[in-house]
């Protein structure tokens, strides 16, 4: 990737977007509350793909101000210019190879002397920067005090005090998006020491850099591989000098640049905000902030995720969605109503017995793959995007992360995984994506097979508490295995795979009272790129199994898993379940249910089935997702491995249930 240009200068004319639009960067740490202001500037109008080169997504929208056009990006989280991880690597390259109109820095209120060296670094690069200070509202409650115009005079930039989440502040980030201008010289300097080895660096640089000399200095003064080969390749033979330059300040520093230049940024920081921030003499706790200690201490932690969890995934998603609102949709709207009438008016117009099939049939694409779909599927995704949206607003999920840490780590994984897991009872899919934000390749592949083996998606597990929660035992039965497998296989992970577990850091956000707006607008996208995604391929699965039907292939394929159900005492109609359960695992789920309605099964078979069910082999949307993140080696491997386990731990539970006779 080139982050540097070798033609033009800093003060450069920054990039239009292909529509002519102008192009703003959102920069931040994480968690800081750039993706609230993204959605309040660009509203539903958004594109999100992979930077290029990269397995990280970056998401786009246009806003329109004073009648012009500016393209808004929303960066990956990033702590520092100088890049850690890929996320911090592409949101460098965003700014600098884009050449943004105009960059705003998002930081947190309550966390100002900790964020404010990365203003520092923007400036230093002489990019066009407008400071967002957010979460002013939190700030307040803590009786914290923040005079923005004299932190505007300091750091010589306009500073703008928001609460982004409250819609407080918009008009002005609006406006002066709309009016601003290019970077200035930063108001500041660092000791004189300091400044004489960036010039002395600086001064050696003969080429024309879309960053600052003083930035680029700091850069390889940090020593910065790419940064050097850049300059390498932009100064040609003269970059000798250069690096003989380097070297020589680094070593007579012995190598504390780093620490120097950190100590020093924190200096500046001190007298930028001495007389701007003010903390009261006695600190004010408020009611969010001891919410917020006792969901991460273990002690209360557990018990208020249990509850979490008892109310918001068995009673609203698995009693309310997958109950109320199915047997609402699926059984008196589509079974009472809307089949018997799509099933009379295909008939009286297609004369062929076949082709009547393809549609209304025992696996017409109406009658089956859009019921489904619709009247099963989509009530309890709706409901557990809902209860994920509202835990994501409030600000639990970064505290979740921590109360697990501690478990994660042997399983190889940090709380930063938490994530992708819970996301994972959403939809599998968009977690397997989600699995590129963690760090290292070994916990990529780890929470890989954790969420293609022992996590239900949301639609498979609300049939499945839905069908199991009438024998409370078998609900129970269902609930240990899958929680002891996800150890017992992340624990054995942890040990085959070769690497250590990295550090984990996550910035916290304010725990807060979900904002209703934000709710539905992100219960809205996770929808809509669900069901765009699941109904073709519920439709495509039932033309494969009409296809398979007329053929009699679909008979032979049940006959060839006949031994097979028969090893988990099931009756060969559960073959059906799983062949559904390749197209997709709540396809499969919902075979279930028809079986369940139908009588053919009792408490331990189905049990033993929902267990087999949920173990089963990833879905085809998720395998290729598994393929595209991890490769076909991986994937292949991963998916014969969860098969043979799913099966083998379905027949040690039929035994088991068998001796005891538990169910």
């Amino acid at each position: 990737m080139s982050f540097f240009g070798k033609k033009g200068s800093c003060h450069e004319t920054p990039t239009v977007s292909s529509t002519g639009a102008k192009k703003v960067a959102l920069v931040g740490n994480p968690n800081v509350g750039k993706s609230v202001l993204f959605n309040a500037l660009t509203g539903a109008y958004v594109t999100v793909s992979n930077y290029p080169g990269t397995s990280v997504e970056v998401s786009r929208g246009n806003t329109a101000i004073n009648g012009e056009e500016f393209e808004i990006i929303d960066t990956p989280g990033m702590y520092s210019i100088l890049p850690i991880t890929e996320e911090e690597r592409v949101a460098r390259e965003i700014l600098l190879t884009e050449r943004p109109h105009l960059v705003l820095h998002v930081l947190d209120a309550r966390n100002l002397e900790r964020m404010l060296p990365m203003t520092l670094q923007l400036i230093e690069a002489e990019l066009p920067v407008i400071l967002v200070v957010n979460i002013m509202d939190e700030a307040a409650r803590m009786g914290l005090e923040i005079d923005i115009p004299l932190l505007s005079q300091r750091l010589g930039i306009p500073v703008i005090g928001a609460a982004t989440a409250k819609k407080v502040g918009l008009p002005e980030i609006r406006a002066a998006i709309a009016g601003s201008s290019a970077g200035a010289t930063p108001p500041f300097a660092f000791s004189r020491l300091m400044e004489g080895d960036i010039a002395e660096i600086s001064g050696c640089l003969k080429g024309e850099y879309i960053l600052s000399k003083k930035s680029l200095a700091l850069l390889l003064l940090q020593g910065d591989d790419e940064v050097a080969q850049l300059v390498c390749e932009t100064e040609g033979a003269h970059f000798e000098k250069v690096e003989t330059a380097v070297r020589e300040k680094r070593f007579e520093r012995r190598e504390s640049f780093h620490l120097d230049l950190s100590m020093e940024r924190k200096t500046i920081v001190k007298k930028v905000l001495d007389g701007a921030f003010r903390t009261p003499k006695k600190r004010v706790v408020t009611l969010a902030e001891r919410i917020s200690r006792l969901t991460v201490r273990p002690t209360t932690g557990i018990p208020l995720l249990l509850i979490v969890l008892y109310f918001g995934l068995y009673q609203f998603v698995g009693v309310f969605g997958a109950g109320t609102l199915v047997d609402l949709l699926e059984g008196k709207v589509f079974e009472e109503h809307f089949n018997p009438w799509v099933t009379e008016v295909i008939k009286g117009s297609i004369p062929w017995p076949i082709i009547q099939e393809l549609f209304v049939g025992e696996y017409g694409v109406i009658t089956l793959g859009f019921r489904y779909a619709v009247g099963i599927i989509l009530p309890i995704v709706a409901t557990f995007f809902l209860f994920f949206s509202v835990l994501e607003d409030s600000g639990y999920f970064p505290r979740l992360a921590l109360l697990v840490d501690r478990v994660f780590k042997t399983m190889g994984l940090t709380g930063r995984a938490v994530i992708p897991m819970v996301l994972g009872f959403g939809c599998d899919t968009m977690a397997t994506m989600v699995t590129r934000t963690l760090e290292t390749v070994r916990e990529r592949v780890i929470a890989t097979v954790l969420l293609a083996l022992a996590i239900p998606c949301s639609a498979q597990l609300g049939v499945i508490m839905s069908l199991l929660s009438k024998t409370p035992k078998a609900l129970l039965v269902w609930s240990l295995c899958l929680f002891g497998i996800f150890l017992l296989v992340g624990l054995l992970a942890a040990k085959v795979l070769p690497g250590e577990t990295p550090m984990f850091y996550m910035e916290i956000p304010p725990m807060r009272l979900p904002q209703f707006s934000n709710v539905l607008t992100k219960t809205y996208t996770r929808m809509q790129w669900y069901f765009m995604e699941i109904l073709p391929l519920f439709i495509l699965a039932s033309v494969l199994l009409w296809l398979g039907k007329v053929t009699h292939f679909f008979e032979k394929m049940i006959e060839a898993m006949t031994p097979m159900m028969a090893s988990l005492g099931l009756p060969k109609e559960s073959a059906v379940a799983f062949i559904f359960g390749f197209f997709r695992r709540d396809y499969g789920a919902a075979g279930l249910y028809d079986l369940q309605t139908k009588g053919l099964m009792d408490a331990r078979q189905l049990t033993v089935a929902a267990v087999t069910l949920t173990l089963f082999i990833p879905c085809v949307a998720q395998f290729l997702i598994m393929k595209k993140e991890r490769g076909w080696k991986v994937a292949i491997g991963i998916g014969l491995f969860v098969s043979t386990f799913a099966f083998g731990t379905g027949w040690i539970l039929n035994r088991f249930l068998l001796l005891t006779n538990l169910l």
